[in-house]
């Protein structure tokens, strides 16, 4: 039985997480929880800055980022978290000027050791709102130590460029700067991307691992065009059981940048690569570069995955079905089912698919739902209208 996602939601029968539902998808709320426990994690979904009635509050980035951080920490405390306890956190800013208005807000929030953190500029499902705000925080008392490359300087803005906890290492996205005295790194998308590697590679180095322990990463690039060139660099860093990954087409907080990876490293002698089974129950085509999943210990990490099909052309609910009938096969091949699914990530290319998408999420879904962040972002596939990233935990 889910017992810690039905306490969650138990918990949050009050009018904060019924102001997030209600904003996101009218009385009968989008199918999330707000925030699930699994183990040593607390996920909460993307959080706007709304009031007890749900609405969104009046203001600017300033009032909006300091509404969205308080609704964030009232839910960790009634979930066995505090900010304190914060691992990683993704931003995504409906406008990139208002990136410095927004960090000015955000870092009396965390005056110290800051969590790791992805900023990406993206529309918002919520018209009204200016930013929404996901995280992975750490259960209260359980080990939280910073990860900072010796001859490094500190990021000029709050966050910190690695947070591990035991074997688990959540890096901030990361963007073709040198490390030492941050200046940008500069070059076209195949530069950008061996400059963020050798930065990942600096910062696991730190914490006693590499590469190879990389189980999932985010990548986001600003035109859809330069793809396969990202790829082509990508893929001289994971030339071995590449990590699950999903890569969408969003702005970034400075045109300079082309691309933004954030990762998550598992030191675990239990990795193991899966790729998503045919329908017919046959073995699937491995990509190279990506894996359908990675499973370490007892967590599952899935790629984003797409269901556009010249069946389900132009059809966001069909897309929808169709990805998460790929995804539940890739659960079922791993061991794992939707029960076990803690986090989810929704991009799509149109807000305006919300709806559809939500119907169909919500028929293929068992109730409670995991946490949950829906973003307009590009897909790489050109007729793709929604693509779905999970991460799955085997309760005890």
């Amino acid at each position: 039985m889910r017992l810690s996602i039905l306490l969650a939601s138990l918990l949050f029968v009050i009018p904060l997480a019924q102001a997030l539902i209600q904003a996101q998808g009218g009385p009968a709320g989008p199918p999330f929880t707000p925030a699930v426990q699994a183990g040593d994690f607390v996920y909460l979904s993307g959080m706007l800055p709304t009031g007890p009635d749900g609405k969104v509050v009046t203001g600017d980035i300033r009032v909006q980022t300091a509404r969205t951080l308080d609704n964030l920490s009232a839910l960790l405390q009634k979930n066995g978290s505090r900010m304190e306890q914060v691992a990683s956190v993704t931003v995504y800013l409906k406008h990139a000027s208002d990136f410095p208005a927004m960090n000015e807000v955000y870092s009396r929030y965390w005056p110290k050791d800051p969590p790791t953190r992805t900023t990406v500029v993206a529309n918002l499902v919520v018209p009204e709102a200016l930013v929404e705000i996901s995280l992975v925080a750490l259960r209260d008392q359980v080990e939280r130590r910073v990860i900072h490359p010796a001859a490094w300087m500190r990021s000029p803005n709050p966050y910190s460029y690695g947070i591990k906890s035991k074997h688990t290492l959540f890096l901030s996205g990361l963007i073709a700067r040198n490390g030492k005295d941050n200046s940008f790194a500069g070059g076209d998308i195949k530069a950008q991307t061996q400059a963020v590697l050798e930065n990942a590679r600096a910062i696991l180095s730190e914490a006693g691992m590499s590469l190879a322990d990389v189980v999932s990463s985010r990548v986001y690039i600003t035109d859809t065009a330069m793809f396969q060139d990202m790829n082509a660099a990508y893929r001289e860093g994971f030339r071995a059981t590449p990590p699950a990954r999903a890569t969408v087409r969003c702005a970034l907080t400075s045109p300079q940048y082309l691309v933004e990876i954030t990762m998550v490293a598992v030191r675990d002698a239990s990795r193991q690569a899966l790729t998503t089974p045919a329908a017919d129950g046959s073995p699937g085509k491995a990509n190279p570069v990506l894996s359908s999943a990675v499973r370490v210990g007892d967590r599952l990490y899935l790629s984003g995955m797409l269901g556009n099909s010249e069946a389900t052309r132009g059809d966001a609910g069909a897309q929808t079905k169709e990805t998460l009938a790929r995804l539940g096969r890739t659960l079922e091949a791993a061991g794992f089912g939707w029960k076990d699914v803690v986090d989810a990530v929704v991009y799509l290319p149109d807000v305006a698919h919300a709806g559809a998408m939500n119907e169909a999420y919500r028929a293929a879904l068992p109730a409670p739902y995991p946490a949950r962040a829906t973003i307009e972002a590009g897909l790489v596939a050109p007729d793709g209208l929604v693509e779905i990233m999970m991460t799955a935990v085997k309760r005890k």
